[in-house]
């Protein structure tokens, strides 16, 4: 197995709506933000080449949705999907699973790109199955008021109707869900309901794709949840439970939304789990 980081592009979100209660004099020490408020996000992927198997987890928005669209997200740099998939000597075309942690716009939106004629929508990997759980699925394709922005239909049903949806299934009662994509999932319900965290074995270490339960570094600290989050107080029990579980087995985890941080370690203070150290993603496993 090999794994690489894949960056899709960089945007900015209001650091406010980032860190929910949290007051601007402290959270401003971490994710510092631009004179419109806003901060610097990453939507960062990861990679997996296992035999014949090349599975990619979550996707960056993605480039079909309009300039009006994107003009809410202040886009800066120069990545792409595309682009960190060819230094790599990849193509899409050679992807075949596409893992969505949960299926809001920043994080499956680049699994669906307009057709040839740009008269609809297709699967951008061909030859991919794309993987979800059948709860998340229902709560995406029939949204709650607070998310039906985040859900975005043209992100999600080219996937069922293309054929190439699954369904990735909880096992009830553990904490850890096996895949057939061969790493272990914690499902968590707190953002969204039932996104899903991969825990990667790879090279005598554990590494977790946070994805949207510890977004950035700066959101380590168990009350340090999103104004995006539907049900807050569910986040904060789950972050506990997963922050000690992490600090007790040394994980690392690779940080989705950090702009400037691929990869975190934890330890344990008078506080509780706090930061330890952030590292590039060679750093650890090279």
């Amino acid at each position: 197995m090999t794994l690489y980081p894949i960056e899709t592009g960089n945007f900015k979100l209001d650091g406010g709506a980032m860190f929910g209660v949290v007051p601007k004099v402290i959270w401003n020490r971490t994710n510092p933000a631009d004179s419109n408020n806003m901060i610097d996000m990453a939507a960062r992927c990861l990679l997996i080449e296992d035999g014949k198997r090349l599975i990619l987890i979550d996707t960056g928005m993605g480039n079909k949705q309009s300039e009006k669209f994107f003009g809410y997200y202040y886009q800066w740099g120069n990545h792409t999907l595309d682009g960190s998939l060819s230094k790599l000597g990849f193509h899409r075309d050679d992807i075949t699973d596409v893992f969505m942690t949960h299926l809001h716009f920043d994080h499956c939106g680049g699994s669906i790109q307009w057709n040839k004629d740009r008269t609809g929508y297709e699967p951008a990997f061909k030859n991919a199955k794309f993987w979800t759980n059948e709860a998340h699925w229902q709560w995406a394709t029939v949204p709650n008021m607070r998310e039906k922005a985040s859900f975005l239909k043209e992100n999600l049903l080219p996937m069922q109707e293309s054929g190439q949806l699954s369904f990735i299934k909880k096992d009830e009662g553990a904490y850890l869900s096996n895949s057939e994509l061969g790493f272990g999932i914690l499902f968590v319900d707190g953002h969204t309901d039932k996104q899903m965290l991969p825990h990667i074995s790879y090279k005598g270490k554990t590494l977790v794709f946070a994805a949207d339960l510890v977004p950035t570094a700066g959101h380590i600290p168990v009350p340090y949840v999103m104004g995006y989050d539907t049900r807050p107080l569910m986040s904060m029990k789950e972050k506990h439970l997963f922050m000690n579980d992490a600090v007790a087995n040394d994980y690392f985890l690779f940080l989705e939304h950090d702009a400037h941080s691929e990869v975190c370690s934890l330890k344990n203070t008078a506080k509780g789990v706090r930061l330890d150290q952030t590292h590039t993603f060679n750093e650890i496993f090279n």
